[in-house]
């Protein structure tokens, strides 16, 4: 619908100041409160079937009965509405029900306030500051509660049977619990879609992984609709390989060439880093298996006098190394990093930096889930 200049000039007509339009009392206010009531009486009217001073049809007993005052809050402040009535007390509006305190948009702006990790004092500060809407805490939690449920179902709903790649990777989050303040790994798993899509699979906190966590993951997984993995790329996380084999047993597990460079590199003294890191590309960009594991023996030739430890690590990891000498270059780009999965953690710390510690393992939920709609959005 596209409203008519005229319309538009006759109403800033009078308007000689910013805030006549935006201030409180202004033009803007004014015209929500008399398109809302406008919107109300016409609701009664289709409820009672007939209009204002028209004659009402034989057999209806019910008819208008005033109005009633009350306000809601929006993004132009506190709202001073009317709403008509019925004798009968059997009109249920729909634009504004009732016990509805706040117009529609508002609890939008709370959600994405708190998906940034601003805090419920944060929250109450930034509504009262942009719109001058006093809103309390309570409220704010409520709202953001509401979207625990949203949470739930969004983790346990179906997934596809089949993904040729899966990403996992993990952010650390501080959460107060027992009274103090603890790290816990917020693990994250990305799925690439037959398609070529990609899609979060779902996230899982914990305060220490193993074997036994990432078993109960993959079930999880595997309850919810998938078959089967191809490839898995993961950045060495304990007992994950052995758990995904148990549950997925002919998924490959890659790991993530560039933590292993990174992992590595610890061990090097500065003047020698960009050597080493040179030699070790050599092994994960050679054409063959082959030649990656001649590669790594001149490595080790060249480097195991000053760091031993190097080699050693790479020939333990072996296994969980080579399977992306098994795809063409191209493949082998997308897998031989966790960077598709590392951008969403990134973003993710990104949005909700603003919150340094969490009061609850469902907290860090919320937000993240939050943000990651906001994400998708965009």
């Amino acid at each position: 619908m596209t409203i008519r200049k005229e319309l538009i000039d006759e109403l800033l007509n009078e308007c000689a100041d910013p805030q006549e339009i935006l201030g409180e009392g202004g033009l803007l206010k004014q015209l929500t409160k008399a398109i809302i009531e406008r919107c109300l009486e016409t609701e009664l009217q289709t409820h009672l079937g007939y209009g204002k001073h028209e004659h009402k049809e034989e057999g209806v007993t019910n008819s208008r009965n005033g109005s009633s005052n009350k306000t809601v809050k929006g993004e132009q402040g506190h709202l001073q509405l009317s709403i008509p009535r019925d004798r009968e007390s059997s009109f249920e509006p729909q634009l504004i029900k009732k016990h509805q305190t706040r117009l529609e948009g508002l609890d939008e702006k709370i959600l994405i306030l708190y998906s940034h990790g601003l805090t419920t004092r944060d929250i109450q500060a930034q509504l009262q500051e942009m719109y001058g809407v006093e809103i309390s805490p309570t409220l704010i939690s409520s709202v953001t509660d509401a979207v625990s449920d949203e949470v739930r179902q969004w983790q346990s709903r179906p997934l596809e049977a089949v993904y040729p790649i899966v990403y996992v990777d993990c952010l650390v989050v501080k959460v107060r619990e027992n009274q103090r303040v603890i790290n816990k790994a917020l693990h994250l798993v990305l799925g690439v879609t037959m398609q070529g899509h990609k899609e979060l699979l779902g996230m899982w906190i914990t305060q220490n992984e193993g074997a036994k966590f990432w078993l109960s993951v993959f079930t999880e997984l595997q309850n919810r609709g998938v078959k089967d993995i191809f490839l898995t790329c993961v950045d060495g996380l304990t007992g994950l390989p052995e758990a995904m084999e148990t549950v997925f047993p002919q998924t490959r597990v890659q790991l993530c060439m560039v933590h292993m460079v990174r992992n590595s590199l610890r061990y090097v003294s500065h003047k020698h880093a960009k050597e080493v890191a040179a030699d070790l590309k050599l092994i994960y960009t050679a054409s063959t298996e082959g030649e990656a594991e001649l590669n790594l023996e001149l490595f080790a030739e060249k480097w195991d006098g000053q760091y031993p430890t190097i080699s050693a690590t790479w020939r333990a990891r072996w296994s969980r190394i080579i399977p992306l000498f098994a795809f063409s270059q191209d493949i082998r780009k997308a897998i031989y990093t966790t960077n598709a999965i590392e951008s969403v953690n990134m973003t993710l710390r990104k949005m909700t930096r603003n919150r340094r510690i969490f009061p609850s393992d469902e907290s860090v939920f919320k937000v993240m889930y939050l943000a990651i709609q906001t994400v998708a959005k965009k």
